[in-house]
């Protein structure tokens, strides 16, 4: 018979043996049945959380569950949404961030992201995905729209896009839907102001609030009312920069004849607006008034000459005065400055034509006719 000490130390590295073979084999399978069966129960845990609007548990335990599955879209998506809803914006923005990595398609959590990246400051990041979900399909019902778009176009007016900005109110008024704060937003994109309705102050409200009001009536259609308006606006404020500008951008769907009275009357009170300055003579181009325009175009491109549109009106202007030579050099000044801009491609084809560059002049129709076909539009309100 061995002794005691001999059974016993056999028995230890048997005992010792078998919890090394499942160390290594049978526990894997045992250790992932529980992580399994730990993370459908703290999922079950965080939605029932949710659908009783616990929200610091819910997001308590969508992080826990998100622990033990990093790849579980829709808890990513909930996270986010929860801590977007309590106003945890940069927790929510890494949420929809994760959410995006596995899913680099979803439109809902760009828009989401972009709407919390707004929260944040970070707004060329948000108009960026703000665009990107709605382009994708992150409008679903009219109320979702109607956020997302409002906060591209007061985006679009933070970032110094104020053209842009309204058009993208335009169909909020189109549809009738007012409140003052939207009336407000319009009128600091009309003023060419680039702030967020929450940033103007107490002093600016009367003003852009009645820009607002009278863009509203205008962009509704009913012109009457708009033009009323815009003269009971003009005596309360007969100093407001931009604010004929403004005007004639919107009466330049009339025609150059109902925006160019306008551009002179902003440059009464502001002689600085070069905006204005390229509007006029742009106009008065459009109306084949060149010899009056040709003055204010030596001045644009006197004061701001690296814009193309300043190079443009004075080559346009130059051209339509028998200065060929001018005009071209102008307008490839212009071109190096924007070479997508279709008007001087326009121009130059014409330029080109009249000096007998018949090969160039070709070249710039074609580029012209491409450039149509892409969606390019004519000449913009700067």
């Amino acid at each position: 018979m061995q002794p005691f000490h001999h059974t016993r130390k056999r028995r230890i590295q048997a005992c010792v043996s078998s919890l090394l073979l499942l160390a290594i084999f049978p526990f894997d399978h045992l250790a992932a049945q529980d992580a399994a069966s730990s993370f459908e129960e703290v999922a079950a845990q965080a939605a029932a959380a949710r659908d009783v609007d616990d929200v610091p548990r819910s997001i308590e335990l969508y992080t826990q569950a998100l622990q033990l599955d990093p790849k579980w879209e829709e808890g990513w998506w909930f996270l986010g949404l929860q801590q977007y809803g309590s106003g945890a914006f940069p927790s929510a923005i890494d949420a929809f961030s994760h959410l995006l990595t596995l899913n680099p398609k979803s439109a809902r959590a760009l828009a989401l992201r972009g709407l919390c990246e707004f929260e944040t400051g970070d707004y060329t990041q948000s108009l960026s995905d703000v665009r990107n979900g709605v382009a994708k399909g992150a409008v679903n019902d009219a109320h979702n729209e109607q956020i997302l778009r409002y906060h591209e176009a007061m985006l679009l007016t933070r970032l110094g896009r104020f053209s842009d900005a309204l058009k993208a109110y335009a169909p909020f008024a189109e549809h009738k839907l007012s409140s003052p704060e939207l009336l407000v937003a319009i009128g600091l994109a009309g003023l060419r102001i680039p702030l967020l309705p929450k940033d103007a102050s107490a002093d600016q409200h009367p003003l852009v609030t009645a820009v607002g009001e009278a863009t509203f009536k205008f962009m509704e259609g009913d012109q009457t009312a708009a033009q009323q308006a815009f003269d009971d606006l003009f005596q309360r404020f007969p100093t407001a920069r931009n604010a004929h500008f403004h005007y004639g951008n919107l009466l330049s769907a009339f025609g150059p004849e109902a925006a160019a009275p306008q551009y002179k009357k902003e440059l009464e009170i502001a002689p600085d607006n070069t905006s204005a300055l390229v509007m006029l003579a742009w106009s008065l181009l459009m109306q084949h008034r060149s010899d009056e325009a040709l003055p204010y175009a030596k001045r644009i491109a006197q004061e701001d000459p690296e814009r193309a549109a300043s190079q443009l009106v004075l080559g346009r202007a130059l051209l339509d005065t028998g200065n060929i030579a001018g005009g071209i050099e102008h307008l490839e000044r212009g071109l190096k400055l924007q070479s997508d801009n279709l008007e001087i491609h326009i121009a130059l084809a014409k330029a080109y034509s009249k000096s007998g560059r018949d090969k160039d002049a070709r070249r710039e129709r074609r580029l012209c006719l491409q450039m149509t076909q892409n969606g390019a539009t004519g000449f913009a309100h700067p």
